[in-house]
């Protein structure tokens, strides 16, 4: 494919740019002509996308007014703006930011570090304190690019135009809180050539490859789970794990944990079975608490040849190595234990942790919080099921999404679309749903969302 110079690619990406600046203008104050736009501009390529930017907006009536915030701009975009009309402030930013309708968030490029100097944090600040909005160019500056994280301050955009392909900025909390809205503008790069850092699944992918039964389904091909979860410490582990499994569709659950759980599955289950037998996949671990046998539990259940679920407590009783049709789901804090690292070396990098967390066991790993990861044995690329409210986060949470994960292991999915599906489902659900419900009643809900899915394929 022939190479397409730079300036043809930043005159591209302006263009886009000023559209999606046009249109917010014209939404927010009824048209275009008129309007005053702030241009924060840094050294780079995005200080340039934005003053090009500024230089199309000037020619539609537009005041554009470019402050240089750090190091020196970009010499053609902005001999550009100054030939368009606009106007440069060099070491002054104006009084009244308030003034402003729009401000363009040039600063810092996917090569930029993240955080940013005092100086220009203050500024950022005051243009939030004063209520304007912020189109940020590529990524809000400050965020870091390829993990997501925030380690200082950063630009809270409005929205974020970027060129070619979603970055992992977009994807992964918290920077993605920072994005806003997210335009994708086409400038003629082939995305085909590279194998992506995720791949995000959205709504209508899940529902399409959730493993709907046929017409003559029974409960084995529907898949049977056996949920080995809980203890007489921990009751409740049990019993939202294999509420979890019952509403995710699968066709049989039997329930191997501790006799402090039956009644209650009994009386609000009552179609769960109390009996070891056969199964499709298995469910360990959560609840567990310091199980004698745990290790030998985890042992016999791997060498059934089953995939399986571990969850929580059980990670901590895997032998060396997994099949990967073996599940693991911990959040960050038991990641960070079965790496031997600190929590904040997860959490600062996410998609690093979690492909580390598969070569360490060879299992698939779904890194459970407000962004889910699935990694799997062999391949680069790191799955990103669908995001969900904050309010999902709470006791309980996990132990229903490893019984949902198994449902649709049972199923005969491999491990790391159980993980997706399952994650996503939950994620839905619970937008659905507004408001912190307890975990086996957002498990219930989940049934309620694959009817409304299934009823939407039958159309």
């Amino acid at each position: 494919m022939q190479e397409v110079p730079e300036g043809a690619l930043m005159q591209r990406a302006a263009a886009g740019l000023a559209v999606v600046v046009a249109a917010e203008l014209a939404g927010r104050r009824g048209r275009v002509y008129g309007a005053r736009v702030l241009v924060l501009v840094g050294p780079g390529n995005n200080g340039g996308d934005a003053l090009w930017a500024g230089a199309r907006l000037a020619r539609r009536g537009v005041r554009v007014v470019a402050v240089s915030v750090l190091g020196t701009p970009h010499a053609e975009g902005l001999a550009a703006l100054l030939a368009a009309g606009g106007r440069l402030l060099e070491g002054s930013v104006p009084a009244d930011l308030g003034g402003y309708d729009l401000a363009l968030d040039g600063i810092l490029g996917i090569g930029g570090r993240p955080g940013l100097p005092q100086h220009v944090a203050d500024l950022v600040a005051r243009l939030d304190a004063a209520g304007v909005p912020v189109v940020a160019v590529d990524l809000p500056s400050g965020v870091a690019a390829d993990t997501g994280a925030v380690p200082g301050s950063a630009v809270q955009a409005d929205v974020t135009v970027t060129f070619g392909v979603v970055k992992v900025c977009h994807l992964l909390e918290p920077a993605r809180s920072r994005t806003g809205r997210l335009v994708l503008v086409d400038i003629g790069l082939d995305p085909s050539t590279e194998t992506p850092e995720i791949d995000a699944w959205d709504v209508d992918r899940v529902a399409d490859a959730w493993p709907w039964p046929a017409q003559r389904s029974d409960k084995y091909a529907k898949g049977v789970v056996g949920v080995d979860s809980g203890s007489e410490t921990y009751p409740g582990a049990g019993i939202m794990a294999t509420y979890g499994a019952v509403h995710g569709g699968a066709g049989m659950v039997r329930f191997l944990g501790p006799e402090a759980a039956h009644a209650v599955l009994t009386t609000n289950l009552p179609n769960v079975v109390f009996a070891p037998g056969r199964v499709q996949a298995h469910l360990l671990g959560s609840g567990w608490g310091d199980r004698p046998d745990g290790a030998q539990a985890v042992a016999e259940a791997v060498a059934s040849g089953v995939p399986g679920v571990l969850d929580a407590d059980g990670i901590g009783h895997r032998p060396e190595r997994l099949p990967g049709s073996w599940l693991l789901t911990p959040h960050a804090g038991e990641l960070a234990r079965l790496l031997g690292v600190e929590r904040s070396v997860v959490e600062d990098d996410p998609l690093a942790a979690v492909r580390a967390g598969v070569e360490r066991t060879g299992a698939t790993v779904l890194l459970k919080g407000s962004t889910q990861l699935v990694a799997r044995p062999g391949v680069t690329t790191v799955e990103l099921a669908v995001p969900g409210p904050a309010w999902t986060g709470q006791a309980g949470s996990g132990d229903t999404l490893g019984g949902l994960c198994a449902a649709v292991l049972a199923a005969g999915r491999p491990a790391h679309e159980a993980a997706v599906l399952a994650a996503s489902l939950q994620a839905v659900t619970a937008a659905a749903h507004p408001g912190p419900l307890p975990p086996h009643v957002l498990a219930e809900r989940c049934a309620d969302q694959l009817g409304a899915w299934w009823q939407g394929r039958q159309r």
